[in-house]
């Protein structure tokens, strides 16, 4: 390849920056994707996914949300290891799992004493942590972490996908900090991870208002009007590829506000949107609303 070609050769690094004009930043990305592609061997090149996560009685029921988690579980291919943007784990700054085992996080309350006692021993994966930490630019930008593990958002529904536990898992953090460009830049530079057979995920509801939820009407598909209009609006803008739009979701009235009142479970939707290449197709999911703020919306790309 041509950085290692110019690594080769006897023209000193900096005349090379002052002959093309290039920046320092730049020639540290090249070297990042190259230390990638010694390290990880190109294999099936693997889907995104965004799921609805919903409840966290999706972890142990086996209800029609389930069984479309299960569906795509057949369909895919064994990945090398899988990396989830959770919706529950946000942090000042972007880290990621680097534990060998990382433990199962029951990071909720009120649920029956069956939920409590899952476990989803999936390993770790400490080499590809490091490998992502590396390949997003700036340098320094993804943190290593040793204390987190799987949270609900994770394993309550990739334990439909995998059941046996035995694909190494690890989570990337949502900084609440950061913009939404943020999260969609930060993305589409780990999309080279696909070619590398690795399945990333992005977990949470691009319709998610707990304050509004009618709880009387979780037994049948119900939703508000202005959930309906998000929505649809939300659907339309990710099968034409406008990105930009949903990037933009603060720009787009109030039927997105009340749909996004905080972002944590909208921005994983812009993880796996930023993963998308120009000719991937994209398959809808698990459509449906529930208790009238809530949207189990899912996504396949690829």
């Amino acid at each position: 390849m041509f950085l290692a070609n110019f690594e080769n050769s006897t023209m000193k690094r900096k005349d090379f920056i002052k002959t093309l004009g290039l920046s320092i930043p730049m020639i540290t990305s090249l070297s990042s994707l190259e230390r990638l592609s010694d390290s990880l061997t190109d294999i099936v090149r693997m889907p995104a996914l965004f799921l609805g996560h919903g409840s966290p009685m999706n972890g142990i029921e086996d209800n029609e949300f389930v069984q479309g988690f299960k569906a795509q579980g057949k369909n895919l291919e064994r990945p090398k290891a899988i990396i989830v943007v959770s919706a529950h784990w946000e942090t000042k700054g972007t880290f990621v799992t680097a534990m060998e085992h990382p433990k199962t996080i029951h990071d909720f309350g009120g649920f029956p004493k069956e939920l409590y006692e899952v476990q989803y021993p999936a390993p770790g994966d400490p080499k590809l942590a490091m490998d992502v930490s590396e390949l997003v630019e700036p340098s320094g930008t993804v943190h290593l972490d040793d204390k987190w593990g799987l949270d609900h958002g994770s394993w309550t529904v990739v334990k439909h996908l995998f059941p046996n536990a035995d694909v190494p898992v690890i989570q990337l953090s949502i900084d609440y900090t950061k913009p939404a460009e943020y999260h969609y830049e930060l993305a589409k530079q780990l999309k080279v991870l696909r070619s590398k057979g690795v399945l990333i995920i992005g977990s949470g509801n691009i319709v998610h208002n707990l304050r509004m939820v009618a709880w009387d009407k979780l037994s049948s598909p119900y939703a508000y009007d202005w959930a309906v209009e998000a929505n649809e609006k939300m659907k339309q803008w990710i099968l034409e590829g406008n990105h930009q739009e949903l990037i933009d979701f603060r720009k787009q009235g109030k039927a997105f506000d009340l749909a996004i009142p905080t972002p944590e479970h909208y921005l994983p939707l812009l993880y796996t949107l930023g993963l998308k290449d120009s000719q991937d197709e994209i398959q809808l999911f698990n459509d449906q609303p529930l208790g009238g703020s809530l949207s189990m919306t899912s996504l396949k790309i690829g």
